[in-house]
């Protein structure tokens, strides 16, 4: 299996690279610069080059991949890269997407509860609309969206599990998960599908 990741360099995305190369599968890890992309060079890996603002360079990027999983963030004058990217993904042709979103957003807005929504209102206003329309995308596309809580750095916890929206706990404010449990959920979901066309809460305590 070929998994491809989008957004290689971020914190998130490095981990995806890194949890699918230690599961020994092939890795193609995208970026627009691919010298930062800070994995060692190795067996498996395959560094490119892919702008989510010229589509056919990521359509390039991914030709030969099972699937895409995408670490992509934002940078501080970035308005529409995550719509740029979920489209660029989508038009790809790649076979399947798995996509990583904020908990209280979109589709798990609902199940995040009202603090949850007012707080991303005011700390992520400007990014929200963006995040929504690249997880409408995806799930459109039959792709699988992770939304998580804060993140937090460090080993994933004990308890690591993937839940469906209507099983998410019921708390005041989201429970905080490591990028590496993140990771992991992605990648296994890479590899055993579960939740196709779904928006998926990874947890890890």
């Amino acid at each position: 299996m070929r998994i491809a990741v989008l957004g290689a360099t971020g914190a998130t995305g490095r981990l995806l690279v890194q949890e699918a190369l230690d599961r020994n599968l092939e890795v193609t890890a995208i970026a627009r610069d691919p010298a930062r992309i800070p994995i060692p060079d190795q067996p498996g890996l395959t560094k490119v080059k892919g702008d989510v603002r010229e589509p056919d360079s990521i359509a390039r990027a991914v030709e030969g991949s099972d699937v895409l999983l995408s670490g992509l963030g934002l940078g501080q004058a970035d308005t529409n890269t995550l719509t740029l990217g979920a489209r660029a993904a989508v038009a790809s042709g790649v076979p399947r997407i798995i996509w990583l979103g904020a908990y209280g957003s979109g589709a798990s807005a609902g199940a995040a509860g009202l603090l949850t929504r007012s707080l991303l209102q005011v700390f992520m206003k400007s990014e929200l609309a963006d995040k929504v329309a690249a997880d409408s995308a995806v799930l459109a596309a039959g792709g699988t969206v992770f939304h998580a809580g804060p993140l937090s750095d460090g080993t994933a916890g004990p308890n690591r599990r993937t839940l469906r929206l209507d099983e998410a706990p019921r708390r005041l404010f989201p429970a905080r998960v490591s990028r590496a449990g993140v990771a992991a959920a992605m990648v296994d979901e890479a590899v055993s599908p579960r939740f196709p066309g779904q928006t998926v809460l990874p947890i890890d305590h």
